[in-house]
């Protein structure tokens, strides 16, 4: 049995916070590339470190992998 993606975007990522969520990251990401701190194609997201505000860049597949903690954030 494969994963069911359309009952996980019902369950976490459907919900108002997680779309505030990702489009906080998402201007991050599009801020930086504005401003030449990153760049189009170059395989890297903005993460959230720990519980505060920090990002970092992160290789897209180690931080899409599922090594997410326990308790969604977004969630």
């Amino acid at each position: 049995m494969g994963r069911d993606y359309k009952k996980e975007y019902e369950k976490y990522g459907k919900s108002k916070a997680a779309k505030l969520y990702r489009a906080l990251l998402n201007r991050i990401n599009n801020r930086k590339k504005k401003n030449g701190q990153s760049s189009v194609g170059d395989g890297q997201d903005e993460a959230h470190v720990g519980n505060g505000p920090r990002t970092v860049k992160m290789p897209e597949g180690r931080n899409r992998a599922n090594n997410r903690p326990k308790k969604r954030h977004s969630v």
